[in-house]
């Protein structure tokens, strides 16, 4: 993701609006624009979807709204990482205002009054998933793309993460938010977090049917106008031995008991699953893992998203952000050095500083 001279702290491009809203018969339309950097997101394209929401919602015209991402690329990439990465120089105001306002955002599209549609074509990723798993209609394409890598840069899958990642009734969420592994369509289905497979090619036409409807159309004329245009999704490539696999590895309280899983299974597949988890940061595993098991507890996704929030913290003040941000997104040698070589050397008084009691709440 490379950033041009023109954007200024918030990543606002000085040519370009960075978000459009649009008005399309009786839908209003939020597309991220973004293209040339995977439609990251700033802090003031979370201010200008509020707006939209905010606008979107008065407007008793507008039956539903639509979001997606400009570009073929990919829906959102995740926060942008560079502006955090410069923030953690100029001090975490910037990074506390976005997450703040963020997570907001992501309980009001969760309860957001009037039918969402997230079209999750291409890339959906990080705060990606939190503009887009929340909606009513969740379609997933060919190109879909989706995950939640922030294990591999020193963070935590976030975003209300350790509510959607904990809620299947099995160990797949876990499995995605420690390893930080892309799924498909398919496989993003499989996970709760989307409902309709829709081909890329017909999602123009699909915007304009929903466009056509009438201002008194209903939900269920919504979701019989976006079902005309889908189909069946591709298979999974997580076949059942996988997913036992997954299942007895992912079930356990400690990082350094799924480790021990992964080893005495002598399948390929475990061994790919534990490859991938060494080269994660030990402290972003393990807080992982105990945000995943809270949220199982949790009542509503505004607890796990005020406990999110109070864990951020620490994070800023943790070195494997910025060195995950710097191998990943600014020198991009894919090579982070984690301040802690193993698991072993990240103790319960290490992980406990990423769970205060939080001194002010996001949501009253």
């Amino acid at each position: 993701m490379q950033f041009k001279p023109e954007h200024n702290q918030t990543g606002r491009s000085q040519s370009a609006p960075s978000l459009l809203r649009e008005r399309r018969g009786a839908i209003g339309h939020i597309k991220l624009n973004r293209p040339e950097v995977l439609n990251s997101l700033t802090l003031d394209m979370v201010r200008d979807i509020e707006a939209a929401l905010d606008e979107f919602e008065r407007d008793k015209a507008i039956i539903a709204i639509v979001i997606s991402g400009e570009g073929e690329r990919g829906l959102c990439a995740g926060g942008d990482l560079r502006a955090f990465y410069e923030a953690g120089r100029l001090g975490p105001d910037l990074a506390k205002r976005f997450w703040a306002e963020e997570y907001r955002l992501n309980a009001r599209l969760n309860r957001y009054p009037k039918p969402s549609i997230a079209v999750m074509d291409g890339i959906v990723m990080g705060a990606g998933a939190g503009i887009s798993v929340y909606c009513r209609y969740r379609l997933v394409t060919e190109r879909t793309r989706f995950a939640m890598p922030e294990t591999g840069i020193g963070f935590f899958p976030d975003v209300g993460a350790s509510w959607f990642l904990s809620r299947q009734g099995n160990e797949f969420g876990t499995y995605a938010a420690l390893t930080g592994k892309s799924f498909g369509a398919a496989e993003t289905i499989a996970l709760g977090l989307a409902d309709i497979y829709v081909p890329s090619e017909r999602l123009p036409a699909l915007v304009e049917a929903l466009a056509r409807l009438a201002s008194g159309a209903t939900g269920t004329n919504i979701g019989a106008a976006i079902q005309d245009f889908a189909e069946d999704a591709p298979p999974t490539k997580l076949d059942r031995e996988r997913l036992g696999s997954i299942d007895r590895a992912f079930t356990f309280d400690t990082v350094e008991e799924i480790f021990a899983a992964l080893e005495h299974d002598n399948s390929p597949f475990a061994a790919e699953m534990l490859n991938t988890l060494r080269s994660r940061s030990p402290f972003s595993l393990k807080v992982t893992l105990r945000l995943l098991r809270l949220g199982r507890r949790s009542a509503s996704l505004e607890d796990c998203l005020e406990r999110e929030f109070a864990a951020t913290a620490a994070v800023l003040e943790n070195e494997d952000f910025r060195e995950g941000i710097r191998a990943a997104i600014i020198d991009k040698d894919r090579n982070p050095h984690w301040q802690a070589a193993t698991l072993g050397h990240v103790g319960k008084q290490e992980v406990d500083a990423f769970f205060p009691q939080p001194e002010k709440r996001l949501f009253a």
